[in-house]
């Protein structure tokens, strides 16, 4: 079953978001995940919506975003994530 992470992200220090950018696709080119969107500015249509950025990614399982989440690669850079940009991320199942 697909599953899907959800990025809101409010970048805060945007040379230390940029170092996270630019390794990323990199490192995501060896997993199994879809760039479905990313949003500099999406539409609020009902209630608040925190963070300028929004990022959907589809990977085929959860297993297969663990793999690529917990990696050594991707924590690596992951804190520059997470030191420049305040970050609400969720994991959603998919329905098939």
């Amino acid at each position: 079953m697909s599953v899907y992470f959800l990025a809101k992200i409010e970048v805060e220090d945007p040379v230390e978001y940029q170092k996270y950018l630019d390794a990323c696709d990199a490192i995501f080119a060896h997993y199994r995940g879809e760039y479905l969107a990313v949003d500099e500015s999406p539409k609020v249509l009902e209630g608040e919506w925190s963070g300028s950025r929004t990022v959907l990614i589809r990977f085929p399982d959860e297993a297969e975003f663990f793999r690529w989440y917990h990696s050594a690669e991707y924590q690596k850079i992951l804190r520059h994530r997470l030191r420049g940009a305040r970050c609400e991320t969720v994991l959603v199942k998919g329905k098939n």
